[in-house]
């Protein structure tokens, strides 16, 4: 079962549906305590970085996700629920992220640039990741985000992008893959991260179940 957290961030369906055109075993579940039962987790979200992380320890999500993630679990990060793997985000305030990424999420630059930034951008792969299988480098994804990561450790770094100011968007290790871009909005080659992730946690977990 791949399990979708709700915390009341927004945008839902629109994963949910993605991940039902790979397989029927999906739920969104608010219980941190579906981890137990659930081959792989996946993280939305829209809004404000403070707020969601506030909703995720009002839930009790915090810490059961920090363990999970550290024991090698599969995890999907999405916008939001990208930004939220960081150590702190300045957006209204300072807050403290969950600290699995090291760096810092911060406001794009005042100047020419419109903020939001919104649409489709190409990215720029720099390491290889199962999750990227059959996507070639340069492919196109869909942007909508105020804040981006800085100072983040190279090696979480899987792609980057460039607006104004060239930006982790994908960032992964072992069994995690988070994208700053939508991908269940980002036609096939968006679609194609959440096939390969589904069918790749769905496979470890068969051959886990032979073995």
């Amino acid at each position: 079962m791949i399990t979708v957290i709700d915390y009341g961030m927004g945008n839902i369906r629109s994963v949910v549906k993605a991940v039902e055109l790979y397989t029927p075993d999906v739920r969104v579940s608010d219980d941190p305590a579906t981890i137990q039962t659930s081959q792989a987790m996946i993280m939305p979200g829209d809004g404000a970085f403070g707020m969601a992380m506030e909703h995720l320890d009002k839930l009790g999500w915090i810490q059961p996700l920090k363990e999970y993630i550290a024991g090698g679990g599969y995890f999907l990060g999405i916008c939001l629920g990208f930004q939220l793997l960081f150590s702190s985000s300045e957006e209204f305030g300072e807050h403290a992220g969950l600290g699995i990424v090291p760096g810092r999420v911060v406001r794009f630059p005042h100047g020419e640039l419109k903020v939001p930034h919104m649409g489709w951008n190409d990215v720029e792969f720099h390491h290889s990741s199962a999750f990227l299988t059959g996507i070639e480098n340069g492919n196109y994804f869909y942007f909508i985000h105020s804040y981006f990561p800085e100072e983040v450790d190279r090696d979480w770094i899987i792609g980057e992008v460039a607006y104004g100011v060239n930006f982790p968007c994908i960032v992964g290790r072992g069994n995690l893959i988070a994208t700053q871009f939508h991908p269940e909005k980002s036609h096939s080659a968006g679609l194609k991260i959440v096939e390969n992730f589904v069918r790749t946690c769905r496979s470890s977990d068969d051959n886990h179940t032979r073995h």
